[in-house]
């Protein structure tokens, strides 16, 4: 299994997952359905094949991901934390305008 960070706070081993590069554009490229691991690699922008797979093995060991006869698909687990994460970016979003409008850089 994928070494997560060592806590017992669920959170933070959540975001050392999702922080970890190419994690998050893995994600947004599974949102509309199954993807083979050279659809996954061609809409990732030719992610080289090695960090691809440790990414999709990370994904999978932390039940965010399956793979199918028809690719790699986010999991239940996944599907519930989409709004989360669009909730989280519409958050942000707000956040940089008030920093922005403060004279804070993003």
């Amino acid at each position: 299994m994928a070494k997560l960070t060592e806590t017992s706070r669920p959170v933070l081993a959540l975001f050392d997952v999702l922080g970890q590069k190419w994690v998050l554009r893995i994600i947004w490229e599974l949102r509309n359905g199954p993807l083979t691991f050279r659809e996954l690699r061609a809409q990732c922008d030719e992610i080289s094949p090695t960090v691809l797979n440790q990414r999709l093995a990370l994904l999978k060991d932390t039940l965010l991901l399956e793979s199918t006869d028809e690719g790699y698909k986010p999991t239940a687990l996944l599907e519930e934390l989409g709004p989360v994460l669009y909730a989280l970016r519409d958050w942000s979003n707000s956040w940089a305008e008030i920093r922005v409008a403060h004279g804070h850089e993003l």
